[in-house]
């Protein structure tokens, strides 16, 4: 009887762990493969979430500065309105003694009555375009908000596919590949619209 088995068992050993290895290598290669997508793809979201926060807040600071001027506008357009008032008072006295008021004292009441008109359409011109910066820049928030997200749900992917990858499970790795699809929907839905 021999004193070492007929089988040579290292050689065995050795092809199933290089099976193990392969198989195991595979999957560690295609987690590996997939979390590298979303986390480029996680960048590129991250950077639109930040650009777009960084354009609302500049267009908000732009509706600002126009509500700004606009109310700078009002209170011109009322100073005149006050400067017509006096001017109007001006003229009562000549027509209760049934006089004539003085032209000067008729031309800047229409003076100040045009002027009124121009200062009012310049403060309207800026409310709306005031209003309008004020609304792109709630689109671009809205954007934000999405763009936002969808880097939350990278996050987890990423974090997902790294668990995957620690514990060799598929359904781990799969779940990170559906969020990581979730985020991808969120992202374009964000960047098409």
């Amino acid at each position: 009887m021999p004193e070492t088995p007929e089988v040579e068992t290292d050689k065995l050993r050795e092809a199933v762990q290089e099976e193990l290895a392969r198989e195991g290598g595979q999957f560690l290669r295609r987690i590996a493969l997939t979390t590298a997508v979303v986390a480029a793809v996680a960048a590129i979201a991250a950077l639109k979430a930040g650009s777009t926060a960084n354009e609302a807040l500049v267009l908000k600071t732009e509706a600002t500065r126009l509500q700004a001027e606009a109310s700078d506008q009002w209170a011109y357009y009322q100073a005149k309105g006050i400067k017509l008032a006096v001017a109007e008072a001006a003229e009562a006295p000549w027509q209760a003694l049934g006089k004539r008021p003085p032209g000067d004292l008729v031309q800047k009441q229409q003076k100040y009555a045009a002027e009124q008109e121009e200062i009012k359409t310049k403060a309207e011109g800026l409310e709306r375009e005031r209003d309008g910066r004020s609304r792109e820049a709630d689109h671009l928030l809205h954007q934000h908000h999405g763009f936002a997200n969808a880097v939350a749900l990278f996050q987890v992917a990423i974090a997902l596919g790294a668990l995957a990858a620690l514990t060799h499970n598929r359904l781990v790795w799969f779940g990170s590949l559906s969020l990581g699809g979730v985020g991808l929907a969120f992202f374009a839905a964000q960047f098409l619209s």
